[in-house]
């Protein structure tokens, strides 16, 4: 899909205040819906994916299910709403070995330390624990908040501050550090229930808050004193 297209510094996939904020999307809804309310946090309207079985309702980029994105960037980045529900989404990514690897994150059962929130600006960024990388141990001792590395599926805990975090994704670390092969592109990406988006995009590289464009920024209200 992006292929042939030159790739730097950012490539967005999905904005929630486009005309048509799906265009290059497929949904599929049982039981729930695929909306774009007005969120009151930001003040700004939203995609909602909210839906009864998470699995059942989700997007999928690109729409068409033979194709692939072709993006080159190792940067993945999300801007999501906690909605306090469960929630999960996949990256599809094609490796040098010419193997198709899928990395899922997911909150259903995660422990303190398999994850750490760091500021970016005044968005909570979320990031793996480095020791949660790879297939070690969680530090603690709850079994089912491990990082799980299989032939062609890595499964990750995800855990989500309240309200709007920007979720940081490096591919290309991800893939060396659970298969021992390098990043080649990102196929395919989709996002299930429950959750608001902002956008996701892919970058070259991490930027700080002052080095974001304009129209990739998440501003937040000012609280009143």
């Amino acid at each position: 899909m992006f292929k042939n297209t030159f790739q730097s510094g950012f490539l967005s996939i999905l904005y929630s205040l486009g005309s048509k904020p799906l265009q290059i999307w497929d949904k599929e809804v049982v039981d729930g819906h695929v909306k774009r309310p007005h969120d009151e946090d930001i003040q700004s309207n939203v995609l909602e994916i909210i839906g009864s079985n998470i699995q059942s309702t989700f997007i999928t980029c690109p729409a068409d299910p033979a194709a692939t994105l072709g993006i080159k960037l190792p940067f993945l980045v999300m801007i999501v709403k906690n909605l306090k529900q469960y929630f999960t989404f996949e990256i599809q990514v094609l490796d040098d070995k010419n193997v198709r690897r899928r990395f899922r994150a997911s909150n259903f059962q995660v422990c303190k330390g398999c994850f750490v929130s760091v500021m970016w600006g005044r968005i909570p960024a979320v990031a793996l624990h480095p020791y949660c990388h790879f297939i070690f141990p969680c530090i603690s001792n709850h079994a089912a908040s491990v990082t799980r590395v299989k032939p062609y599926i890595c499964t990750m805990p995800l855990r989500l501050d309240e309200g709007w975090n920007q979720i940081q994704l490096n591919l290309a670390d991800f893939t060396r550090r659970a298969y021992g092969t390098n990043y080649v592109e990102t196929l395919r990406v989709q996002v299930h229930a429950n959750c608001r988006l902002r956008r996701i995009y892919f970058s070259d590289r991490l930027y700080s808050e002052e080095e974001l464009p304009p129209e990739f920024k998440l501003y937040l209200p000012m609280q009143k004193t």
